[in-house]
């Protein structure tokens, strides 16, 4: 496996894991938007923000991007707790659903808590949807605790 910094050419596959976590969605099929490109735009230009793929290292390294078999988002935020040191937010953590089971889950956060750790972060952070039992439970076994009652506002018009 490769672990590596996404590039605009895996948009469509990150988009893909993301549209659906239940099924393999062809990245192909996938429609990028300008919302989608402004985003990962300011990603991509942000030093505090990483988006991260894992893809597969027996994939044609000219082939479409459908090798990409993990994604998540790294966010590091500054604070004063901790003395001083960043935390690393982890969002959007994906598998392909034909890829999930197989240990590929716990390598892309591994090596996401370990790009943290050589970042100098004092925590590694991440919410996720309170009907996600399997994710849940999954992050318990990486060593994650359940510390804080997350809260949300959506501001959408």
């Amino acid at each position: 496996m490769i672990f590596r910094i996404a590039t605009r050419r895996d948009l469509p596959a990150v988009l893909a894991l993301l549209a659906d976590e239940e099924r393999v969605t062809d990245p192909a099929s996938v429609t990028v938007g300008e919302a989608h490109e402004r985003a990962f735009a300011a990603i991509t230009a942000d030093p505090r923000n990483e988006m991260l793929v894992l893809t597969d290292e027996d994939a044609d390294a000219d082939a479409d991007a459908e090798a990409v078999l993990g994604c998540l988002q790294l966010t590091y935020v500054p604070g004063l707790g901790r003395g001083g040191r960043e935390r690393a937010l982890v969002e959007a953590v994906r598998i392909r659903a034909d890829r999930r089971g197989g240990g590929l889950g716990a390598e892309l956060m591994r090596l996401a808590v370990e790009r943290a750790r050589e970042r100098g972060c004092g925590l590694v952070q991440l919410t996720s949807n309170k009907g996600r039992g399997d994710a849940h439970r999954f992050y318990e076994r990486l060593g994650f605790a359940r510390s804080h009652e997350g809260f949300k506002l959506p501001l959408e018009p």
